[in-house]
C-alpha cells in the first residue's frame, strides 16, 4: 500500500496550515490499527488537507492513496475515507459559478474541477463497496455512487437491487437517500425515481423505510406525495414509537439525509439539480466504470420499479449488520471525536436517531406548504416521545424563521414544553421562543411560569466571556412582558452585569422604568479603566432605551473619562444616551458644543446629533453635519445624512447635496440620503423612486425603506410603492430568510416589515397625495 507516496514532493505543496509534508503521516494514520490514530488522521485530513471543503494541490495528490485505502478490506473505518473522497470529488461548479470567478479564484476552481474528474474516474470501485462486509462502508458507498458516478441509470439499478438484500436498516435508508440524490442531480430521472419512491412509501416493510421514501419524494418529486401526507407521516411515527426494535436504532453517529459521516464529519452536498452527462445509460449493475454508454431502453427501468414488492428483511450470512459491525470508538480530543461524543449524548435512549434527519429532509421538501408542515409539527409536539418533541421544537424554529404563517397553536405547543422535566426539551423550547419576539405571545404564561420556577437560569455564565441573560428572560422581555422585570433587576445586582441586559430593557419599554435607578447607580460605580466599555455599555443601552435624563451626570462622567482602549466606542454609547435624553440633557450642552469643534469626524457628528436633541440649535450643528456629509468614509457620510434628516426642514439647504448622493455606488448611503432628502424637503417623487430601486436590489434594506414609506402616509392606490408593498405582504417566504444560516433577530425584523407595509398601505386610495 502507498506505493510511490515518498516520491511525491509533499514539501513543495501547502494545505490550510502550511507545508504539506505531514500529509504522508496522515494517510498512513488512516490505515493504522489504532482507532485513536485513525480518528486523529481523519480529523487532520478534514482540518488541513480538505479544510472547510477546500481542495489544494496536496488534496489532489492524496486521491490515489485514498482509493487504495477504501479497497483494502484490512483497513478499518473505511467508510470515513469513502465519505472524504465523496466530499473531495463532489463539488459542482456550474456555469453561474464560472462566470463569477475572479483571477484570484482561478487556481482554486481548477483544483475543484481536477478533484471531481479524478474521483469520478475511480468511482467504479464504489459499486463493489456497496456490498462490503464493513457496514460503515456500505453506509457511505450509496451517496458516493449517487454523487460521483458517471452512469446514474446504472447507479439507480444497483440501489434498487441492493435494497431487498441489505440487512441493516440505516444502510437501507442510505440507499433510498442516494436515489433521491440521483434524481436531484439528473432531473430527467426524477419521474422514474419518484415512481419507485412512491411504491416504497406505500409498500416497504418498515415505517422507517417508508418515511425515508416520503422524505426523498418530497425532495425530488413533491408532486408524487400523497394528499394526506401529514396523517401518513404521523402514523409512521406512531409505528416507530410502538415498535422501536424494527427501526434499526444504533448508538453511533450519522444518519442519512444529513451528509454526516460515521466519523461525524459533514460531507459536501449540493442540492441544486444538475443534468447528468449520461442519463440515458442502461441500467446495468456491472461495477466496471470503463464501459461505453449504450443506448437506453427507456421503459424498462419504470417497469421494473412498478414491480417492486414490499422489502422483506433477509439475512445474507457473508454480510455483517451495521450494528454488529460498528465497534466501540475511543474518545479522542479531535473534532471528529467531539462531534461523535455530542451525537451520542444527543441521541442517548433514542430508538431511531436518524428519524429526525428524515423529518428534516421531509420538511425541506415540503418547502412552502406551511399548513402541512405546521400540522405535522403540532402532531410531533403532542408525541409521548420526548426525543420527537425535542426534534419538533427545533424544526418549529426553523419553519417560523423562514416562512410566514399563523403559528399561534404551534407556539403554544412549544411553550408547553417549558414545563417538561427533561432539561434539553425545556431549553430547546426557550431558545426557540427567544427568537420569536411578539410571536411568542401564546407562550407568555408558560414563559412566566418557567421564569418563576428557575431563578438559577436568569443569568448564564460562560468561560472566557461576559455573562448573558437566560433565554427565558430574553423571550419574556422581548414580548414586553413586565413579568421579566424582577429577573432583570436581579441581573443588575450581580457583580458583572449581563451584556444584553440593556437590550432587554429596551424591549420592555415603560414597564422597565423602575430599573432606571439601579442602572444609574451601577453606571456611577463603573471604573473607567480598560474594561470600562464592557461594564458600562449594557447600562448605557438601558438608560438610552428608558430616556432616563436624570442620569445625565453619570453619563457625562463616562463621556469625559473614557479610557483610550475602546474609548471611541464608549463615547459613542454615551452620546447616544444623551441624544435619547433630549432636552433633559441640557446640562451636557456645553460639553457637546466643545465636542463639535472637530467637524468631519465621526465623534463630531455624534456630538452634533446629541446637541440638536438637547438644545434644538440647528445653526450650531448644521455646519458640522454638512462637513460630515463630505467625509471620505461611507459610514460617516451615512451618519451625517441620518442626522440631517432628523433636523427636518431646518436642514433644507442640504437637499442638493443629498440629491447628489442618490447616484452613489454604496446602496445603504443612497437609502439614507433618499430618506433624509424627503425629511428635509418633503418631496416624495424622486425619493420614492430611489427607495424602491434599493428595495429590489437588496432585501435587507426593506425595513428601513418601509419605515420611510409608512411615515410618508398612505401610499396612493395603484402606485409602484403600493404594488411593491402588497407583493411583500402576499409572499410566504420571509424577506431575510437564508439557506444555511440565520440571525437572532430575523423573525422580529420580518414581522416589523409586514407591520410597516400594512401601515403604509392603510387608507391607500382614499384621497392620499402622491
Amino acid at each position: 500500500m502507498f506505493s510511490g507516496i515518498d516520491e511525491v514532493d509533499w514539501a513543495s505543496m501547502e494545505h490550510a496550515y502550511g507545508p504539506a509534508d505531514d500529509v504522508p503521516e496522515l494517510l498512513r494514520g488512516l490505515a493504522s490499527d489504532d482507532p485513536a490514530e485513525r480518528e486523529a488522521a481523519l480529523d487532520g485530513m478534514y482540518g488541513a488537507v480538505h479544510h472547510q471543503g477546500d481542495v489544494y494541490a496536496c488534496t489532489l495528490a492524496c486521491i490515489p492513496f485514498l482509493f487504495e485505502l477504501v479497497v483494502d478490506p484490512g483497513v478499518q473505518d473505511r467508510g470515513g475515507v469513502v465519505e472524504l473522497l465523496t466530499s473531495i470529488g463532489g463539488f459542482d461548479l456550474d456555469e453561474d459559478d464560472e462566470a463569477e470567478i475572479d483571477e484570484d479564484e482561478i487556481e482554486g476552481a481548477a483544483n475543484y474541477a481536477m478533484a471531481a474528474a479524478a474521483v469520478t474516474a475511480g468511482a467504479g470501485v464504489f459499486f463493489e463497496l456497496i456490498a462490503d462486509e464493513d457496514p460503515g462502508v456500505r453506509l457511505a458507498a450509496p451517496l458516493a455512487l449517487a454523487t460521483l458516478h458517471r452512469h446514474p441509470v446504472r447507479v439507480l439499478a444497483l440501489l434498487r437491487e441492493r435494497l431487498p438484500v441489505e440487512p441493516d436498516e440505516e444502510v437501507r435508508l442510505a440507499l433510498v437517500e442516494a436515489a433521491g440524490r440521483v434524481a436531484l442531480r439528473h432531473r430527467p430521472l426524477a419521474e422514474r425515481v419518484g415512481k419507485w419512491l412512491g411504491l416504497l412509501a406505500s409498500r416497504a416493510d418498515s415505517p422507517g423505510l417508508r418515511l425515508a421514501a416520503l422524505a426523498q419524494l418530497a425532495r425530488c418529486s413533491p408532486d408524487g406525495l400523497p394528499g394526506d401526507v401529514v396523517p401518513v407521516v404521523s402514523g409512521l411515527l406512531r409505528e416507530m414509537r410502538s415498535a422501536p426494535e424494527e427501526s434499526g436504532g444504533r448508538e453511533e453517529p450519522a444518519g442519512p439525509g444529513t451528509g454526516a459521516s460515521p466519523g461525524g464529519i459533514p460531507a459536501r452536498e449540493d442540492d441544486e439539480p444538475e443534468p447528468g452527462p449520461d442519463t440515458t445509460a442502461p441500467p446495468a449493475p456491472a461495477p466496471a466504470d470503463s464501459e461505453p454508454v449504450e443506448p437506453v431502453e427507456p421503459v424498462q427501468p419504470v417497469e421494473r420499479a412498478q414491480a417492486v414488492e414490499p422489502v422483506q428483511p433477509v439475512d445474507p450470512e457473508p454480510v455483517a449488520s451495521a450494528e454488529a459491525g460498528r465497534g466501540e470508538h475511543v474518545v479522542t480530543p479531535t473534532l471528529v471525536g467531539q462531534l461523535r461524543s455530542l451525537y451520542a449524548q444527543e441521541n442517548a435512549g433514542r430508538g431511531a436517531p436518524w428519524a429526525a434527519d428524515l423529518l428534516r429532509t421531509l420538511h425541506v421538501g415540503l418547502d412552502d406548504r406551511v399548513g402541512d408542515r405546521t400540522a405535522l409539527l403540532a402532531d410531533q409536539l403532542r408525541s409521548p416521545d420526548r426525543h420527537q418533541r425535542i426534534d419538533a421544537v427545533r424544526m418549529s424554529g426553523g419553519l417560523i424563521r423562514a416562512w410566514r404563517g399563523p403559528y399561534e397553536e404551534l407556539v403554544a405547543l412549544v411553550g408547553e414544553q417549558l414545563a417538561d422535566p427533561e432539561p434539553r426539551l425545556a431549553e430547546a423550547a426557550s431558545h426557540v421562543l427567544e427568537e420569536l419576539f411578539g410571536l411568542a405571545a401564546p407562550a407568555a404564561d408558560a414563559l412566566a411560569a418557567r421564569l418563576a420556577a428557575d431563578p438559577g437560569g436568569w443569568v448564564k455564565t460562560w468561560a472566557g466571556g461576559p455573562p448573558g441573560l437566560g433565554s427565558t428572560v430574553k423571550a419574556l422581555a422581548r414580548l414586553g412582558d413586565a413579568r421579566a422585570v424582577p429577573a432583570l433587576a436581579a441581573a443588575l445586582e450581580r457583580e458583572q452585569v449581563a451584556h444584553d441586559v440593556g437590550f432587554a430593557v429596551g424591549c420592555l419599554g415603560a414597564a422597565a422604568r423602575p430599573l432606571a435607578g439601579v442602572l444609574r447607580r451601577r453606571l456611577a460605580d463603573v471604573e473607567l479603566d480598560e474594561n470600562a466599555y464592557d461594564r458600562a455599555s449594557p447600562l448605557l443601552a438601558g438608560l438610552t432605551a428608558l430616556r432616563a435624563g436624570e442620569a445625565t451626570p453619570e453619563v457625562l462622567r463616562v463621556l469625559r473619562g473614557a479610557p483610550e482602549y475602546r474609548g471611541a466606542w464608549l463615547r459613542t454609547a454615551a452620546l447616544r444616551a444623551l441624544g435619547a435624553f433630549g432636552p433633559a440633557a441640557r446640562e451636557a450642552v456645553p460639553e457637546l458644543r466643545a465636542l463639535i469643534s472637530r467637524p468631519g469626524t465621526a465623534s463630531a457628528t455624534e456630538a452634533a446629533e446629541a446637541l440638536w436633541a438637547a438644545s434644538g440649535d440647528a445653526d450650531a450643528v448644521l455646519p458640522v453635519l454638512i462637513e460630515g456629509l463630505e467625509s471620505d468614509q461611507v459610514h460617516d457620510r451615512r451618519s451625517a445624512a441620518v442626522a440631517l434628516g432628523a433636523l427636518g426642514p431646518r436642514a433644507a439647504v442640504v437637499a442638493p447635496r443629498l440629491r447628489g448622493l442618490l447616484a452613489h455606488d454604496e446602496l445603504w448611503l443612497r437609502v439614507d440620503a433618499a430618506i433624509a432628502l424627503w425629511e428635509v424637503s418633503g418631496r416624495t417623487r424622486e425619493t420614492v423612486g430611489a427607495l424602491l430601486t434599493a428595495w429590489e436590489q437588496n432585501r435587507h434594506v426593506r425595513v428601513r425603506v418601509a419605515e420611510c414609506l409608512a411615515r410618508m402616509g398612505p401610499v396612493p392606490e395603484g402606485s409602484a410603492a403600493a404594488h411593491v408593498l402588497r407583493s411583500e405582504l402576499v409572499s410566504v417566504r420571509r424577506h431575510n430568510a437564508m439557506d444555511g444560516g440565520y440571525g437572532s433577530h430575523d423573525i422580529h425584523e420580518d414581522e416589523k416589515l409586514l407591520a410597516l407595509c400594512r401601515q403604509a398601505l392603510r387608507g391607500a386610495g382614499k384621497g392620499s397625495t402622491p
